[in-house]
């Protein structure tokens, strides 16, 4: 029997490989991956002292952010208090999509520290961000998330 040679098209066909290697993510990628955005978790009691430094995010301002997970559950009345002797604070809340839902400067007290009220509408994983007002700024805070409990 003569064996017909291929058409060009079924050669280049051929030719083309079904999977990308580069299109697949190795384990050492999804590594770094986790090393270029791994926010902390919020412990349990929901209080942690932390520091702002230029190892953090940057947020494209000239400054830095420390997010910290934490999971909430529709319903949750929430206070977010951040203090810092070192620098002005911002807190911000984000939800499980990345939408920011609040934010706060400087708290009801007239200081530089932040105070943020919210009600949950869903549950979820929800980053708190906590930066410094403009583009310098860092040094030790202190975070405190309270769930308020109704009487």
């Amino acid at each position: 029997m003569n064996a017909k040679p291929m058409s060009r098209f079924v050669q280049q066909l051929v030719a083309v490989p079904l999977i990308s290697l580069s299109w697949v993510m190795t384990a050492e990628a999804v590594e770094r991956q986790k090393q270029l955005y791994n926010p902390s978790p919020l412990p349990p009691n929901g209080e942690i002292s932390g520091s702002l430094t230029e190892s953090d995010i940057p947020t494209g301002q000239g400054g830095f952010a420390h997010d910290y997970v934490v999971e909430l559950e529709e319903g949750d009345q929430i206070t977010i208090d951040v203090t810092s002797d070192s620098f002005d604070t911002i807190v911000s809340l984000l939800t499980p999509d990345g939408l920011t839902i609040g934010e706060n400067d400087d708290g009801p007290d007239g200081t530089t520290n932040s105070l943020l009220f919210m009600r949950i509408q869903r549950s979820g994983t929800y980053i708190i961000r906590v930066r410094a007002f403009g583009a310098a700024g860092g040094g030790p805070f202190n975070l405190k998330l309270t769930r308020l409990r109704p009487m």
